[in-house]
Order: structure tokens, then C-alpha cells, then sequence
């Protein structure tokens, strides 16, 4: 099973604030004892909103793009970290160790969803064209 953290955003990072290099570090430790334990898929930060875009899709079947900065920074992402464990118990002990993601003084929230995978949504054969190209592996 692969979960992904999602790091909810805070008007520091939304304002491009870098991390101390004392956050960096326990990240870091963070992240070696994923690797470590074998469970570690992916890691990142994002840059701030304002430096992206959204599309939205109509129901008339026409698209928009819309330049960020995006209000409501509570509901933005500032990064994510995926991994791969063989429980939910497994993913939530990992999710109650992430290390507080702006700083231990800094009220933040972390999310932790399922990833859907590739069998999941379906036994199509169009399935099989994510599958040829690496995806849901």
C-alpha cells in the first residue's frame, strides 16, 4: 500500500520563508529512516502557489487557467513525502513520527491519504497503457 503525506501549507511558505537549517536537518533524519526501513518512495517540497496555476474544467467542456497566488493557504500543499508499507497501522506509526513540517513552533497539519492503485480503479485494458509506461507499479 502507498500512502502519501501531504505537508498543508502556512503563509511562511507561502511567502517562500526557507526552513531552518535545523528543520532541514530533521527532515532529513526523518526521511534516511524511511530509506532505511525500505519504505520511502518520493519526497519534495513545492514552491509557493503564486509561482503556479490551476485549470479548471467547466461542464460545458471548456478549460480556464488561473495564475496563482491562491487564497485559503490552509487548503495548499507545501510538499509531500510517499510511501509504501505493507498497513495502514504502519503508515500512521510513520505519520505520528514526521517531524513537525514548518518547526516545532509553528502550527501545521500534515494529511495522509491511500494512493489508489492502478487495480483499483479498474480492470480495463486502457489500464494497461498506465502500466506500459510506469505508472501504478
Amino acid at each position: 500500500m502507498r500512502y502519501m503525506i501531504i505537508i498543508k501549507a502556512t503563509p511562511g511558505s507561502e511567502a517562500g520563508d526557507a526552513p531552518t537549517e535545523a528543520l532541514i536537518d530533521e527532515m532529513a533524519t526523518f526521511h534516511e529512516e524511511l530509506a532505511r526501513a525500505g519504505v520511502l518512495l518520493e519526497g519534495m517540497g513545492l514552491h509557493p502557489s503564486r509561482e503556479g496555476w490551476r485549470v479548471q474544467h467547466a461542464a460545458d467542456g471548456t478549460r480556464r487557467i488561473v495564475d496563482g497566488p491562491f487564497a485559503e493557504t490552509k487548503e495548499l500543499i507545501a510538499g509531500f513525502t510517499v510511501i509504501q508499507v505493507r498497513s495502514r497501522e504502519e503508515a500512521l506509526e510513520w505519520s505520528r513520527r514526521f517531524p513537525a513540517p514548518h518547526g516545532r513552533r509553528v502550527a501545521a497539519e500534515i494529511e495522509i491519504r491511500r494512493v489508489k492503485e492502478i487495480e483499483e480503479v479498474g480492470a480495463a485494458e486502457s489500464m494497461n497503457r498506465f502500466r506500459a509506461i510506469g505508472l501504478g507499479d
